[in-house]
């Protein structure tokens, strides 16, 4: 009888991989989908080298993290303010048109960055200008690309879609910071107006310019479902963003969640956007380093997702107690990263930091979506958006001052440990550590 039982399963769990081959074949197949994806593919990718050029543009500019501060903080605060009004608007309209317009502007704006750089023009207030147009336009971006996927495929393949699409996310997350950082190295031998690497950073927003120009390109040959406009007026739109934050406050597990993750935001992710290119300055001032950097935590995270796929309930106790354990070690790992002297070692403590971190992205991602309503399920995440988007650019702009009489040792033993004193007191003093999977979510919204 035993025989048969592993015989009948193994024959299950073939049928069930071919299944998924099968799906995951046609999806290919689709030419719709594969114009959507190309162009995605593309545009992270070219976001990833304004991800490295910008932070290090305004250190050779100015060499002060106070600066380069509030530049994270003018990109951040207000993509991060506008991402409620920006998924209302696409409620309202098309996503696909609501992102053309964002490709467009970003594709001006970028041209204008790497133009400015390369002529040696470029003034501060200009980056200032650019890195608020910059988030404004992201505030709008980010819901239409995570609207797009549902009018694009087939609701049978959205899961394996999805799959795909976040996998090519933390591979370029990956692969472009590395990429930039070379880019930079190479071509930025010569300076203009001051600017160290001009040649290199202009380059690497041009790159980005293209990016954009070509994901334009693609999405308009896209062809979406449920385009109808919705007839919601201002009014309406605001009353939906006040209920979504309603319901987030006044369900205990969720309010106890995200007032911590709002301390992880304000301790540790926004240092780390200072902290990353000082440190990569530290070791030999180099682009590549700081690319190199930026990879080994984009391959981390990808590291941890893939092992949250293959050991989805691997937890210590609950999943509220596997957040404080995890938290608690990476708080370890955070506190001598200033002490490093040389670049292996720092990417070993980097990749390490992002795969504990990229385990908890997916479990908490799922959490959530048990936690909240489908009604509610966009304006939570938007909730969730706005921590680390707006909370995290306001801690990078309160850390560049603070580094003006701090040592990178001191930054990141600090932050340590008051990611340490978070979880102690997230561990006697909340409910936190009785946050656990499976939850029954609730069925009526308010």
């Amino acid at each position: 009888m035993q025989p048969q039982i592993k015989k009948e399963a193994k024959a299950t769990a073939t049928t069930t991989a071919t299944a998924k081959a099968t799906a995951k074949a046609t999806l290919f197949n689709d030419k719709n989908f594969r114009w959507l994806i190309g162009g995605s593919t593309i545009s992270m990718l070219g976001d990833q080298f304004t991800m490295v050029a910008l932070p290090w543009l305004v250190l050779k500019m100015t060499g002060d993290t106070f600066i380069l501060g509030i530049v994270l903080a003018m990109l951040g605060v207000p993509r991060a303010l506008f991402i409620f009004i920006g998924g209302a608007i696409v409620d309202q309209y098309s996503p696909k048109r609501v992102m053309m317009i964002t490709k467009y502007i970003n594709t001006v704006l970028l041209a204008t960055l790497a133009g400015l750089v390369f002529s040696g023009h470029l003034s501060l207030w200009m980056v200032y200008t650019l890195a608020l147009s910059l988030g404004i336009s992201t505030a709008f971006s980010i819901p239409a690309g995570t609207s797009m996927l549902p009018r694009v495929v087939a609701l049978s393949q959205l899961q394996i879609a999805n799959s795909i699409t976040l996998s090519i996310r933390q591979v370029s997350m990956f692969l472009g910071p590395v990429m930039a950082g070379i880019l930079i190295a190479i071509c930025g031998q010569s300076e203009n107006a001051g600017i160290k690497d001009s040649t290199g950073l202009s380059a690497a927003f041009l790159l980005d310019c293209a990016s954009y120009a070509i994901s334009a390109w693609t999405l308009n040959k896209v062809i979406t479902r449920d385009d109808a406009q919705n007839k919601s007026d201002a009014v309406s739109i605001l009353k939906n963003v006040f209920t979504g934050l309603q319901f987030c406050w006044q369900q205990k597990e969720l309010r106890t969640c995200f007032m911590y993750w709002s301390a992880i935001a304000f301790f540790i992710m926004g240092p780390m956007q200072i902290a990353m290119p000082l440190l990569a300055t530290k070791l030999n001032n180099s682009a590549g380093t700081f690319g190199l950097l930026a990879g080994a935590h984009g391959a981390g995270t990808l590291l941890g997702m893939a092992v949250s796929g293959i050991k989805p309930n691997l937890r210590f106790g609950t999943l509220g107690g596997t957040m404080l354990l995890i938290d608690f070690i990476i708080a370890l790992l955070f506190m001598p990263l200033g002490l490093v002297q040389s670049s292996w070692q720092a990417v070993l403590i980097l990749l390490t930091i992002a795969s504990l971190g990229g385990y908890l992205h997916v479990a908490v991602f799922t959490w959530i979506q048990t936690q909240v309503p489908p009604a509610l399920l966009g304006r939570a995440m938007s909730m969730f958006m706005f921590i680390f988007m707006g909370i995290g650019p306001i801690s990078a702009a309160l850390s560049g001052w603070m580094m003006r009489s701090l040592q990178l040792t001191q930054l990141f033993f600090v932050c340590g440990a008051m990611l340490m004193l978070i979880v102690i007191f997230a561990l006697f003093a909340s409910p936190m550590r009785l946050v656990k999977d499976n939850r029954a979510s609730a069925n009526q919204a308010g």
